[in-house]
């Protein structure tokens, strides 16, 4: 893992404002940057914007959106809202967390490849069921009536892009 550029998170307090109401554009524009938020961003944002780090650090772990772990170039979302659920999602995430090695517990690959983890709803119940594929610079994709083999299927075509 990089270090943490300290200009990049001043760069993200310049464009949003060192105030305490700019505590959550901060951090996502942090998490933008880095995928998750380091653990020493907490010490230096709270600083910066004259609140206590556990105030910082209280609003990255209430919202489910932050992550506080590394998170994979490939983040796969698998719905599991009830469309999704009663149409079989349960199974493809199953066959991705074996084929990536992965568990409930460990949702990121140990190359930082992958990240699965599983979502109340995408909002696309007429897919169903289906999951999405997020990834650093490029739009959200999101893939409908996937099976396990169209899963597995999914990982190798993501697997070539690595």
């Amino acid at each position: 893992m990089a270090s943490v550029d300290f200009g990049v998170i001043d760069g993200v307090i310049k464009e949003w404002g060192a105030k305490p109401g700019s505590i959550i554009p901060i951090l996502q524009g942090v998490q933008e940057k880095y995928n998750y938020l380091p653990a020493e961003i907490f010490p230096y944002i709270s600083k910066k914007l004259g609140v206590s780090e556990a105030r910082v650090y209280g609003v990255a772990t209430f919202y489910e959106n932050f992550s506080l772990q590394p998170k994979g170039k490939f983040i796969i979302k698998v719905c599991d809202g009830t469309a999704c659920h009663v149409r079989k999602s349960i199974p493809n995430l199953e066959r991705l967390q074996k084929d990536l090695g992965l568990s409930e517990k460990k949702i990121t690959t140990d190359d930082l490849g992958f990240t699965v983890q599983t979502v109340a709803c995408l909002g696309a119940c007429s897919l169903a069921p289906a999951l999405m594929i997020s990834s650093s610079g490029k739009p959200d994709k999101v893939y409908a009536g996937v099976t396990p083999d169209s899963a597995s299927d999914i990982v190798k075509e993501l697997r070539a892009q690595l």
